[in-house]
């Protein structure tokens, strides 16, 4: 009897150190393996991202978490989870401003894979130190948008002032033809060549963030810096420029503008009553979706914002994004690798590229793209081509390091007030740079 207790307890013991033996051998693999955990910002992408966290686990083993914040409220959302024992190892910065905010956690990027398959290495997120520290997820841009029918129609005239778009390369070739055009409105069936410059209050940022993106890009470019405490605004009369352009050749009177809203502007090019309108790939559902829209797809083209700057010639489109990956610091360096290994999947592997093009719906910044791997709307995939294009530079998104959103605010009314003619430009020059000035002290 005691014989037979004594081999039950022995085997037991054994089939209790055997289990041990293999709980610790399968911990130790997961912490070999690493994990991701993923803070997504982006509410309506929830759905999507589980979907592929449920993908690569299957495919690769990898443990890969998503928690996605309530709209608006990332930055808070962030701040509490980057603290814990088990924080997000990837997560999202907007821009420099954001980097400065969170640049203790966020780790030197600059030798990953995903980094070095950057289309242009201007959208990468830098330091002080120069190097990377965030990569864009997904790239958008804006510029003029054109109907492809009615520019025809004005180069089949005998006298028209270019033969195609080609020709049109700098803002002097631009002027020409757009007052040539607004000269002659009633031949080619438009109220204006531009649709109207919606400077209403709150409808204002494609003026006084996007337009002011073009001339503070070349200040930046010429200063040498990323960021500064105070903006010359330098290139303020090529923003006078194309803006003069924009009010003076329009579907509507300038004293007007300030009554009028982005969905005025679209609808008016939708509508076929202007030529042009500035705006980005995300104003085709805003052109597709109007009553009455008459401009068909393939006729929806972009030219980037020529300004009259030296060497424009060689400018693309405004390229950018306001939220870039950033890998946490201070994971483990078993989750660090892991991450990297995730974010590498997604943009490279045939299965992780296909939820990235037609279930996120992202223009995505990576040679891993080919030209037809976008989403499938015109505008997407003039983005694609502008990028491609290697003779052509993008211009980033520097309005990113913009002080504040009164800053905007005030440049954007200072702006109304010049196109009622209540102000000078003088004026608006200093409502911009002092107000920057003050914002970022």
């Amino acid at each position: 009897m005691q014989t037979k207790k004594l081999f039950a307890l022995v085997t037991v013991g054994a089939l209790l150190v055997t289990s041990l033996a293999s709980c610790s051998s399968s911990s130790d693999d997961a912490d070999a393996k690493g994990s991701v955990y993923f803070l997504n910002w982006k509410p309506e992408a929830e759905q999507t991202y589980q979907k592929i966290a449920k993908e690569y686990e299957k495919e690769t083993g990898v443990k890969v978490k998503v928690a996605t914040s309530a709209s608006g409220g990332y930055e808070q959302t962030l701040k509490t989870e980057i603290t814990k024992s088990d924080a997000p190892t990837l997560f999202q910065v907007n821009g420099p401003v954001g980097l400065k905010t969170w640049s203790k956690y966020a780790e030197d990027i600059s030798d990953a894979p995903f980094t070095k398959m950057l289309k242009d290495e201007n959208l990468a997120l830098k330091g002080d130190d120069g190097k990377t520290y965030g990569v864009p997820l997904a790239i958008e841009g804006y510029g003029i948008i054109y109907n492809q029918e009615i520019m025809d129609k004005y180069f089949a005239l005998s006298d028209s002032k270019a033969m195609n778009m080609d020709e049109i390369k700098n803002f002097a070739v631009l002027k020409d033809v757009v007052e040539d055009m607004q000269a002659r409105r009633g031949e080619l069936g438009i109220d204006g060549v531009f649709a109207s410059t919606s400077l209403a209050q709150g409808e204002d940022w494609r003026w006084q963030t996007h337009l002011s993106n073009i001339p503070m890009f070349y200040e930046y470019q010429k200063d040498k810096t990323t960021d500064t405490d105070a903006a010359k605004f330098t290139f303020n009369k090529e923003f006078k420029n194309i803006f003069d352009l924009y009010l003076n050749n329009s579907t509507v009177n300038k004293e007007l503008t300030p009554t009028k809203t982005v969905t005025d502007s679209m609808a008016e090019f939708a509508e076929g009553k202007a030529a042009m309108v500035q705006n980005g790939n995300w104003a085709w559902s805003q052109i597709k979706d109007v009553a009455g829209n008459t401009v068909k797809e393939e006729n929806i083209k972009f030219l980037p914002i020529y300004t009259g700057h030296e060497g424009e010639d060689k400018q693309g489109l405004a390229v950018g994004t306001e939220a870039f990956m950033a890998i946490n610091a201070k994971a483990s360096e078993a989750d660090k690798k892991a991450t990297i290994d995730f974010v590498n999947w997604l943009f490279t592997s045939q299965t992780g590229k296909k939820f990235v093009v037609e279930d996120l719906g992202f223009n995505a910044p990576f040679t891993s793209f080919t030209e037809t791997e976008v989403p499938n709307d015109p505008l997407a995939k003039q983005i694609a081509q502008y990028t491609a294009n290697e003779d052509l530079y993008a211009v980033p998104w520097v309005f990113t390091t913009y002080p504040s959103q009164k800053f905007k605010d005030d440049f954007g009314q200072a702006l109304a007030q010049y196109a009622t003619g209540n102000q000078s430009w003088d004026d608006v020059v200093k409502t911009f740079t002092e107000g920057w000035k003050a914002e970022k002290k």
